[in-house]
Order: C-alpha cells, then sequence, then structure tokens
C-alpha cells in the first residue's frame, strides 16, 4: 500500500451491514476530494456492497487487498464534492 498516500484509516469490522458503508461514508466527508481512505471490513456482505456503494457515490476503488485473516483493506479516493 506503499504506493498511495493514504489520508486516513477507517476500521469497520465491528459493524455489519448497512452500518459498514455508513461508517465509510463519513469518514470520507472528513477527506478533502482526492485523498485517499484505507477502510478495513469483514468479506462476505460488506466487502461485496461497500466498494460497490462507494462508486456510487463518486468516488473512485483504488485496491482491495485480502488479509491473511480473512479480512480486507479497500483504498478508496474521494471523489468530487
Amino acid at each position: 500500500m506503499a504506493e498511495y498516500e493514504i489520508r486516513d484509516t477507517v476500521d469497520i469490522t465491528d459493524v455489519v451491514c448497512p452500518v459498514t458503508f455508513v461508517k465509510a461514508k463519513v469518514a470520507l466527508e472528513e477527506l478533502e476530494a482526492g485523498d485517499i481512505l484505507s477502510i478495513h471490513l469483514n468479506g462476505g456482505e460488506p466487502v461485496q456492497n461497500v466498494p460497490r456503494s462507494l462508486k456510487e457515490e463518486g468516488h473512485k476503488v483504488l485496491k482491495l487487498l485480502e488479509r491473511e485473516d480473512g479480512t480486507y483493506d479497500l483504498l478508496v479516493r474521494k471523489g468530487e464534492d
């Protein structure tokens, strides 16, 4: 993940859908357009729904990396306000 300058990180592994998307969206709202957020999330519904929902909101999914423990790191660039 070193090739991206991550502005902030949010861990949403402790919540379930649809709160996962809400927490990710709130974290992005705190950033400036073009900033990169790293989102730590669980597999299953969160990894299926959060990236799709963020794209629909106008943000760019840069990378989705699976960790050894079965969770994921999602890198998202905030879209224009």
